[in-house]
């Protein structure tokens, strides 16, 4: 392997953001609003990913991949049949950050070691402690930001956006954003 091509492949596996940032890809969002939906949904009601994938805007093939992962992690459940969809398969304080990066982008090694290293430094004499060293600082890194993430549930957003430790429900197949507006200024 020459010099160009572990360069290309380190660079291919950093995705960048607008700003050049390094940072998590659309399916990380996607996958929290699947379950801030989910969370909102009314009890026993599974929601349609059909309903999902319009409100977010994305095809149904892409949404259907998306609740897949999180079906294969139990994060969600599908459910079967004329009135199925899917369902949170946990708590809301079972959920957490951690466990929906996971599923969307496979365990945090934010260092990609491709042995350029040792590649470009052949033979010299602190090439193994230098990498090593090295690999020790990600790894650190890498367990700052899994213990942060697997801090933070599901419940805790939710409480923090409402303000409050009641979560409401609504019936996301048959209702919309401005529904619960106008039902909201109804009731006040």
């Amino acid at each position: 392997m020459s010099i160009m091509d572990i360069r290309h492949l380190r660079l291919y596996h950093i995705n960048r953001g607008e700003n050049n940032t390094m940072q998590l890809t659309k399916a990380v969002d996607q996958a929290i609003c699947i379950i801030i939906f989910l969370a909102t949904q009314e009890y026993n009601k599974p929601l349609s990913s059909d309903e999902i994938s319009k409100k977010l805007q994305v095809s149904p093939s892409y949404m259907k991949k998306i609740t897949r992962k999180l079906v294969v992690k139990k994060i969600i459940t599908s459910v079967p049949g004329q009135n199925g969809g899917i369902s949170l398969a946990k708590r809301l304080e079972e959920i957490n950050l951690l466990d929906v990066i996971e599923a969307m982008e496979g365990p945090i090694s934010i260092y990609p070691d491709t042995g350029l290293i040792r590649f470009a430094f052949k033979g010299g004499q602190h090439t193994e402690t230098g990498t090593e060293i090295l690999r020790g600082v990600f790894h650190k890194a890498d367990q700052l930001l899994i213990d942060y993430f697997a801090g933070v549930t599901a419940a805790d957003l939710l409480r923090q956006s409402f303000g409050s430790d009641h979560i409401p429900t609504m019936d996301w197949n048959h209702m919309t954003i401005e529904d619960v507006r106008k039902r909201n200024r109804d009731e006040s």
